[in-house]
C-alpha cells in the first residue's frame, strides 16, 4: 500500500478554518468599533494542525510495528508544517493585524501539535472500517457548495482583513454632504493629494462622487472595489468608498448621487493599511471570488479526475475476466 496524501478538501477546509473563520469569528462576538489583534488569530491556525495531522496519518496504511506511526508522522507533520506556514504568512504578510506575536513559538507550537495529533490518529484509524469506496457524484456538489462559501468568504476575509490591518489614528474629516454633514457639501482640504470619500453609516457604497473647485474641473471619485469599514468613532461608522486626488488645497464642493437620498459621505485622510491587503481592496471584485472559489474548483476537479480513475480500472478489470463483455456508459 501506498503513502495517502491529503486531497483539495482538506486544502479547502483548512483554509476556511484558519483564514476567514477567525476574523468573522471576532466580527460576530465584539463590537463593530473593536479591531482584531494578532495574537488570537493566530491560535486558529495552532490549534488546527493536530486536527489536520490526525485526519492525514487515520488516512496512511497500517504497517506492524513502528514502521506504521513513523510514517503517520513522517506524512502528516509536513502537510501540516506547509499548511500552517500558509496561514501564518497570510497573517504576516496578507494580513498583519495589529498587535504582536511570536512566530517562531506560533510554528513550533502548531508543529509540536502536530506529531501528537498524528500519533493519536493513527492509532485511531486501525479502530475505523475501511472501505475503498469509489468516487462518488457527491464531490461535484461539495465542490460547487465550496466555490459558492469561498467566493463570498474571500470577499468578507479581505474587507475585515483591511479594517484591522489599518494603522494610525481615525481619519480626520474637512467636510462633506447629506444630512449627517453640517458643511452642507463644502470641503476644504490643507493640501493637494489623494483623499479618501467615507460612506456614513448604511450609505450604499458604490456613490457617484464629484468634487468641484479651485478653479479645476469635475474630479470623479475612483471607488473602492471591497470596501473597509469600522473607521469612524462611537458617533458613527465609516466605511471606505471611494478615493479622489485633488490638484490643490483649498474650498470644494463635494456631490454625491446614489441611490438613497439620506445618505451622507464626508471627505477625508485615506486610511494606512499594512500588507498586500491595502491593494487587494482596490481589485475588481471579480478577481476576489475567483481566488475564494479555487479549492471549491480543485475539489471538483480533482472528483473528476478519481472518476474517471474509476472507471479505467473498472473497465480494464472487466476485460480481463475470460467472456466478459464492456459497455461503454
Amino acid at each position: 500500500m501506498s503513502v495517502r496524501w491529503p486531497g483539495p478538501g482538506v486544502l479547502a477546509a483548512w483554509l476556511l478554518a484558519t483564514v476567514p473563520v477567525p476574523l468573522l469569528f471576532f466580527e460576530v462576538t465584539h463590537r463593530w468599533e473593536e479591531d482584531p489583534s494578532l495574537a488570537p488569530a493566530l491560535w486558529w491556525p495552532v490549534l488546527a494542525s493536530p486536527v489536520l495531522a490526525a485526519l492525514v496519518a487515520a488516512g496512511q496504511p497500517r504497517r506492524r510495528g513502528v514502521a506504521g506511526p513513523a510514517l503517520a508522522v513522517a506524512v502528516a507533520t509536513p502537510v501540516t508544517a506547509v499548511l500552517l506556514g500558509v496561514s501564518l504568512a497570510f497573517f504576516r504578510w496578507v494580513v498583519p493585524l495589529t498587535g504582536e506575536a511570536r512566530w517562531g513559538r506560533a510554528l513550533l507550537g502548531g508543529l509540536a501539535l502536530a506529531v501528537a495529533g498524528a500519533l493519536t490518529g493513527y492509532a485511531a484509524g486501525a479502530r475505523l472500517p475501511r472501505r475503498d469506496r469509489p468516487p462518488s457524484r457527491r464531490g461535484y456538489l461539495v465542490g460547487a457548495l465550496t466555490v459558492v462559501f469561498g467566493a463570498l468568504l474571500a470577499q468578507s476575509a479581505v474587507r475585515l482583513g483591511a479594517e484591522g490591518s489599518t494603522v494610525g489614528e481615525p481619519p480626520r474629516e474637512y467636510g462633506g454632504t447629506g444630512p449627517y454633514a453640517t458643511s452642507a457639501g463644502r470641503v476644504t482640504v490643507p493640501a493637494p493629494g489623494a483623499y479618501a470619500i467615507f460612506g456614513v453609516g448604511s450609505a450604499p457604497a458604490d456613490p457617484d462622487c464629484r468634487l468641484t473647485g479651485a478653479g479645476a474641473a469635475v474630479r470623479v471619485a475612483e471607488p473602492v472595489r471591497v470596501p473597509p469599514g469600522g473607521y469612524g468613532g462611537d458617533a458613527a461608522s465609516y466605511a471606505w468608498v471611494a478615493s479622489v486626488r485633488l490638484p490643490a488645497a483649498g474650498a470644494w464642493t463635494l456631490t454625491c448621487r446614489t441611490s438613497d437620498p439620506e445618505a451622507s459621505y464626508v471627505v477625508g485622510d485615506e486610511p494606512r493599511i499594512r500588507g498586500a491587503v491595502g491593494a487587494l481592496i482596490h481589485w475588481p471584485v471579480g478577481v476576489i471570488w475567483l481566488l475564494g472559489a479555487l479549492p471549491g474548483l480543485l475539489v471538483g476537479a480533482d472528483t473528476a479526475r478519481r472518476r474517471r480513475a474509476a472507471r479505467r480500472v473498472g473497465g480494464s478489470a472487466a476485460s480481463e475476466r475470460p467472456g466478459s463483455v464492456v459497455v461503454g456508459s
